[in-house]
């Protein structure tokens, strides 16, 4: 979070905390998990038809929370906000919520946050191309420094606008602050977002029988609850937590690593989900939808298996190839090197691309400064071509 928020200056409000003391240092541990997989999954919703019945559609139906307050805040504020350039295009904004409210959270520890409502751990902005052809999430850094408006708090209060982490917004003013936060850094119009809980993103992947990893070496961290091999390694939902959120034994330890990790996870799902007969066996697609639905808190729009359905329908035809996942460019905050920044101009560039849904290049490799500064094409007549961001897609070998 913020120093505004209760973190010291300087220090990571996601780091592991040390042994000072071991119950409270196993809750702050315990609190990183990764949940874009929830909404994600609800692609199979599609499908109902094909396997639910009428008890299965009003249970499920009546699972989904409808956030009607982040509505009508956002609906105060409805002149400042973006106006959507394409039709037919749509972006959801994706949170983690570290709350330990709803069924089975609680075992994560007690809340943290001033307001109940917790702190996204993780926020990806989705973006829907209009043709329903390809599909964009990009991962927005809990520690990017935004400038954050003025909300509504739930005491009734309003916070007062500052300069502060992303995170931040959703703890002071919930998911209408988080919307209005990413709206101003991005311009770009959100049109839906969704809250997953804790429990919901383990739930999904058992509902799946477990995700295949690849790991290149033995994974042994107490902290995150991880005993793994090297190699082939197919995670059940407990596992799959602690991976997504595992930081000192996996990779460099920095937050930019863990979300490739997450995204390149994402991937293993989404092509588990439709290489597993997941969607077409309603044995299993009622536990996806049940774990999906249970854990969702949306805006009014989304939440009914009929709003869910009318914005996922054609994604089932998306290619994998085109299903993508990236990190908005950013670096280490010139005061703070626990704090992000964008690069500009390319998180610009990025956003603009989204907004007018023009096709978004990635590569696996890590783009040259001159290929990220001037793209991938073009040559001196050419002042702005578009440029190459890194990512996976959901195609590609968790072993390759």
């Amino acid at each position: 979070m913020t120093d505004t928020a209760g973190t010291p200056p300087g220090s990571d409000p996601g780091a592991d905390v040390g042994a000072s003391a071991s119950g409270d240092g196993l809750i702050r541990r315990r609190r990183r998990r990764w949940t874009q997989g929830a909404v994600l999954g609800l692609t199979a919703l599609v499908l109902l038809g094909a396997g639910g019945g009428r008890l299965a559609y009003t249970r499920l139906d009546g699972d989904i929370t409808a956030d009607e307050a982040a509505a009508a805040e956002l609906a105060r504020y409805e002149r400042e906000r973006p106006t959507a350039l394409v039709r037919g295009a749509q972006n959801i904004l994706l949170i983690g919520s570290d709350t330990r409210s709803g069924d089975g959270n609680g075992a994560y520890g007690r809340n943290t946050g001033n307001t109940g409502a917790g702190r996204s751990d993780t926020a990806i902005l989705l973006h829907l191309g209009a043709d329903r052809h390809s599909a964009t999430a990009v991962s927005l850094p809990r520690d990017l420094m935004v400038a954050v408006p003025s909300c509504l708090r739930p005491d009734g209060g309003r916070s007062a606008p500052g300069f502060a982490m992303l995170n931040s917004a959703f703890e002071t003013g919930g998911s209408a602050c988080a919307v209005r936060t990413v709206e101003k850094l991005s311009g770009i119009r959100i049109d839906h977002y969704a809250v997953v809980d804790f429990s919901g993103f383990k739930e999904m992947v058992d509902a799946v029988d477990g995700v295949e990893v690849c790991l290149r070496e033995p994974v042994d961290d107490r902290a995150a609850g991880l005993r793994l091999p090297a190699g082939r390694v197919t995670l059940d939902g407990e596992q799959a937590l602690g991976y997504v959120r595992a930081r000192k034994s996996l990779g460099d330890g920095s937050d930019t690593d863990r979300m490739e990790r997450q995204q390149q996870f994402l991937g293993a799902l989404v092509n588990k989900m439709r290489g597993n007969d997941v969607l077409l066996n309603p044995v299993k697609l009622y536990p996806l939808l049940d774990a999906a639905t249970s854990a969702l808190t949306t805006d009014p729009g989304l939440a009914s298996l009929r709003g869910l359905y009318q914005l996922v329908r054609g994604l089932r035809n998306i290619p994998t190839e085109h299903v993508q996942f990236l990190t908005v460019p950013r670096e280490s905050y010139p005061s703070d090197a626990n704090r992000d920044q964008l690069v500009e101009p390319e998180a610009g560039k990025l956003f603009e691309q989204l907004r007018s849904d023009a096709p978004v290049t990635i590569t696996r490799r890590i783009p040259s400064e001159s290929a990220t500064k001037s793209g991938n094409s073009g040559g001196q007549n050419d002042p702005s071509p578009p440029p190459t961001f890194r990512g996976n897609t959901a195609t590609e070998d968790p072993c390759g």
